[in-house]
């Protein structure tokens, strides 16, 4: 890293950490030739390798378009769309490594989107299970009625 003060080209760290939650971090360096300290603040980024082997940066974005084709024709707007995004971002970002796997944002998409939109979410698995027949949907249905019926349980309950 170039020092900011005398443009020398090396510097060591001094000290390192992780700011908001993990999204940023901060590096206190020293500079080799003229000793005096800065700070660098670099955004870590999050990484998906795809079935391929390919690896490509994370993109929101990319969650939005794949989630918006299951929701075509739903009433579902476009601010919950980002949100969805967001929990899916941080979902991942809250596993830890900065690379994962393309399989783990499909499976963090289908709880939020299973809140947001049952039908959306029937949709989206359907795809991202590769259901071939009948049967995998009524599976997916009585999967997704199980889970409805214990969370309005527990929301009795309380």
């Amino acid at each position: 890293m170039r020092c900011p003060f005398c443009r020398h080209p090396d510097s060591r760290v001094v000290d390192s950490r992780e700011v908001d939650e993990g999204q940023v971090i901060r590096r206190r360096r020293s500079c080799a030739a003229c000793s005096r300290r800065f700070t660098t603040v670099e955004e870590a980024v999050l990484a998906v390798v795809k079935r391929s082997g390919v690896t490509e940066p994370f993109s929101r974005e990319k969650v939005v378009r794949g989630v918006r084709r299951a929701c075509q024709g739903r009433p579902v707007d476009e601010d919950q769309l980002q949100q969805l995004a967001q929990r899916v971002e941080e979902t991942i970002r809250a596993t830890g490594p900065a690379e994962v796997p393309s399989h783990e944002v499909g499976l963090a998409i289908l709880g939020p989107l299973r809140e947001l939109d049952e039908v959306a979410y029937l949709r989206f698995a359907s795809v991202y299970r590769s259901f071939s027949s009948v049967e995998d949907f009524e599976k997916e249905i009585a999967d997704l009625r199980a889970v409805m019926a214990r969370e309005a349980a527990r929301g009795d309950g309380e």
